[in-house]
């Protein structure tokens, strides 16, 4: 094994190619990327700005059953007549009020905006339990308001 590359095993045209692709030290070309022995080829990137935030003032809500303000509105949910923002809780307690619960119902989230009535066999082992009623409470279709106003402030892109 003789000549300039016997140590290459892929042979003298691949490492060939390989070098056509390595800039040469001296040579500076706008159109060609930047080479760096230790990392590879660099490409330079836009830099990332961020998205300006909105201005107007975060809304205030006030819970229409309960007359407190609403601190978290992530946590709210809307009314089931007027659409407006109520505190999870409070829709709990109205929706307790308004049905008869037995030992070992109570009423609990379900997902989807509605609630549902769940009756729990077994105190010790909360995996166990059946849903009795469902309570549609959010129409999917129907996205209140002030929802749009919070999503805004969040997700500005």
């Amino acid at each position: 094994m003789n000549g300039k590359n016997s140590d290459n095993r892929r042979g003298y045209r691949r490492r060939e190619r390989d070098n056509e692709s390595v800039p040469k030290p001296g040579k500076k070309n706008a159109a060609s990327p930047k080479y760096d022995k230790n990392r590879g080829v660099i490409f330079e990137r836009p830099r990332w700005t961020p998205p300006k935030m909105s201005a107007e003032p975060f809304p205030a809500f006030d819970c229409p059953y309960c007359g407190k303000p609403i601190r978290d509105l992530a946590a709210a949910i809307a009314d089931k007549n007027t659409g407006e923002a109520v505190h999870f809780d409070c829709v709990i307690a109205r929706i307790s009020a308004g049905e008869n619960l037995e030992k070992g119902d109570s009423v609990a989230y379900i997902g989807g905006g509605r609630f549902g009535v769940v009756h729990f066999n077994s105190s010790q082992d909360p995996q166990i339990f059946s849903i009795k009623k469902i309570v549609e409470w959010e129409i999917k279709e129907n996205r209140a308001d002030w929802r749009k106003v919070i999503s805004d402030h969040y997700s500005v892109t």
